[in-house]
């Protein structure tokens, strides 16, 4: 049973996308069945740039300054994706729920999944569960992977054991040059 089928995965392939581009729609295409969307899409030519528009869309999301302007992108977001919930039964899958008409494109399909799995991801999870990684925040390091935190304690940080490394060896050399 999917109780809630549109949150957590939704927001992990969002990240996924916006963390590795892929450079073919076949790639974006691929990464969607990789987090567990079976359905098919039509092929539109302009699919690749529009999607590409959709993840930039919500990476505005990410980088928003505080839960209210998240919200208030989020909110624009959702409005702008005209899907409506319907049950559908395909691929043995069993009765679940999908935000989308069966001939939307790639796009609109991604543009509705991610806005409402982000909202249920924020909601149930928490408004800071979203964020970029904490190592990139210091000047130099190049780090600016999206981080998805899905964590029991909410308290995921960085994108990596690398990252979260990096930071870890930062603090103990700024401890050890000042003696403390």
């Amino acid at each position: 049973m999917h109780l809630n089928p549109y949150g957590e995965y939704a927001v992990l392939l969002a990240a996924s996308l916006a963390n590795n581009w892929p450079g073919t729609r076949a790639g974006i295409e691929a990464r969607t069945r990789d987090h567990g969307m079976t359905m098919t899409f039509p092929v539109r030519p302009d699919d690749h740039e529009r999607t590409r528009e959709v993840v930039d869309e919500w990476l505005a999301v990410v980088d928003a300054p505080d839960p209210p302007e998240r919200a208030r992108l989020l909110n624009a977001q959702m409005a702008a994706a005209t899907a409506y919930p319907r049950l559908t039964d395909h691929d043995g899958e069993g009765w679940h729920l999908h935000y989308r008409d069966r001939d939307q494109s790639l796009p609109e399909v991604l543009r509705a999944v991610v806005s409402v799995g982000t909202a249920l991801h924020l909601t149930t999870r928490g408004m800071h569960r979203l964020a970029r990684c904490a190592a990139g925040k210091v000047p130099g390091d190049p780090c600016t992977a999206v981080v998805v935190d899905v964590t029991r304690n909410g308290r995921q940080q960085y994108c990596s054991v690398r990252c979260a490394n990096r930071a870890a060896v930062r603090r103990h050399r700024a401890r050890t040059k000042t003696g403390v």
